[in-house]
C-alpha cells in the first residue's frame, strides 16, 4: 500500500465544511470495504446503472442533498435517495435500510460505512479525473 501523507488523507467530513483526517487504517479499511461492497457496480466511482450520476467530487456536489463529505455519505449508505433528494431508492440500491434484500449490507457498521464513504471522499485526490471518469479511464 502507498503511504499518504496527512494532508491527501484530509478529507470533508460534514456539510459544514469541517475536515478529518482518515487514519492510514480507515484507508486501508475503506479500500477493501468499497471494492468488496460497492464495487461491482460503482467500478473506479463510476456508476454501471445509471452513467450520468458518478462518485467524482462535480457529481457528489451538485446532488440535493449534497453528498460531497462523509456524514452525508453515510446517509446516503443508510437511506439512499434520488439525486434530487426527493425519492428513497432504498428498493434498488444496496443500503442499511434495506439489508434483508442486500445481505452484503448487513454486517457494515457505522464504522464500516465512515469507512466507505472517506474511500470515496479521498480518491480524487489519489487518482484524479480517473475518478468517476468512466470509460476513458478503464
Amino acid at each position: 500500500a502507498i503511504d499518504l501523507d496527512e494532508a491527501t488523507r484530509t478529507v470533508t467530513a460534514d456539510s459544514s465544511g469541517n475536515t478529518t483526517v482518515l487514519t492510514p487504517e480507515q484507508v486501508k479499511r475503506g479500500k477493501r470495504l468499497y471494492n468488496a461492497t460497492c464495487g461491482a457496480c460503482h467500478t473506479g466511482g463510476i456508476t454501471k446503472t445509471n452513467p450520468n450520476v458518478g462518485l467524482d467530487p462535480e457529481g457528489l456536489s451538485l446532488a440535493t442533498p449534497r453528498r460531497d463529505n462523509i456524514a452525508s455519505l453515510v446517509d446516503f449508505l443508510k437511506n439512499p435517495t434520488t439525486y434530487d433528494g426527493l425519492e428513497s431508492i432504498a428498493e434498488i440500491h444496496p443500503s442499511i435500510k434495506s439489508a434483508d434484500i442486500y445481505p452484503r449490507m448487513r454486517s457494515l457498521t457505522d464504522e464500516d460505512l465512515y469507512s466507505i464513504a472517506g474511500h470515496i471522499m479521498l480518491q480524487p485526490k489519489i487518482v484524479a479525473e480517473k475518478w468517476g471518469g468512466g470509460k476513458i479511464y478503464f
